[in-house]
C-alpha cells in the first residue's frame, strides 16, 4: 500500500471514529492528512471506498488484537474472563493498539447507514461473523447456547461502556453471569 493511501487510511479512521463518517467530509479527511485531492481519487474513487477501507484496517488491528487475548484460553471460563477483562481494559483506554474507547467503530458506522444492503452495512455485519467465529473456535462446545450469550452480552457491553462510560460495572456482571449460567 502506498504511503499517502496509508496516511488517507489512517486519517480517514481517526476522524471517523472520532466524530462518525457523515460528519466529516472528503475536505477534512484531505486537510488534516495534507493529502491532495486528486490524490485521494487516484486512490479512492468514492466517500464509500474510503469508508470501506477505514472499516477494513479496523477490523484487521480488532482481529488481531482478539486473537491475541484469547490465544493462551484453554477452557470457556478462561474464554469468558480474558475477553471481558480485555474488553474492560478497551473501555478504560488501555489498549493503545485500539485507541481511545468511542464505542465499536461498527455498531457506529452501521447506525449511521440505514441500508442494510450496501457494501459498508454489509462489511459491519462480516466483522461480527468474524469475531463470533474467532470466539467459537476457542470455546469447547460443551454449552451450545454459550457463544450466542457471550456475543450478545459482549455487544451490549460494548454499547453500555459507550453510553454510560461504566464498562468496569458491565464487564464484572457479564462475567459473573455468565460462568453463573454455563457452569
Amino acid at each position: 500500500m502506498s504511503k499517502k493511501r496509508q496516511l488517507l487510511v489512517d486519517t480517514a479512521l481517526e476522524l471517523f471514529y472520532r466524530y462518525g463518517i457523515k460528519s466529516i467530509g472528503i475536505n477534512e479527511v484531505l486537510k488534516v492528512s495534507g493529502v491532495a485531492k486528486r490524490t485521494l481519487y487516484s486512490h479512492f474513487e468514492s466517500k464509500d471506498e474510503l469508508v470501506l477501507a477505514a472499516l477494513a484496517q479496523r477490523h484487521q488491528v480488532f482481529i488481531s488484537w482478539l486473537e491475541h487475548k484469547l490465544s493462551e484460553t484453554t477452557s470457556d471460563e478462561e474464554v469468558i474472563s480474558h475477553l471481558f477483562q480485555a474488553l474492560d481494559d478497551w473501555f478504560n483506554d488501555k489498549e493503545a493498539e485500539l485507541g481511545q474507547f468511542r464505542g465499536c467503530f461498527f455498531i457506529n458506522t452501521s447506525a449511521e447507514f440505514s441500508d442494510l444492503e450496501s457494501d459498508i452495512a454489509k462489511y459491519c455485519r462480516y466483522h461480527k461473523q468474524q469475531v463470533r467465529e474467532l470466539i467459537a473456535m476457542k470455546l469447547t462446545g460443551e454449552h451450545p447456547m454459550l457463544l450466542d450469550a457471550i456475543c450478545i452480552m459482549k455487544e451490549g457491553a460494548i454499547t453500555t461502556a459507550h453510553v454510560t462510560g461504566k464498562g468496569s460495572d458491565v464487564t464484572r456482571k457479564c462475567i459473573t453471569v455468565l460462568n453463573a449460567t454455563f457452569q
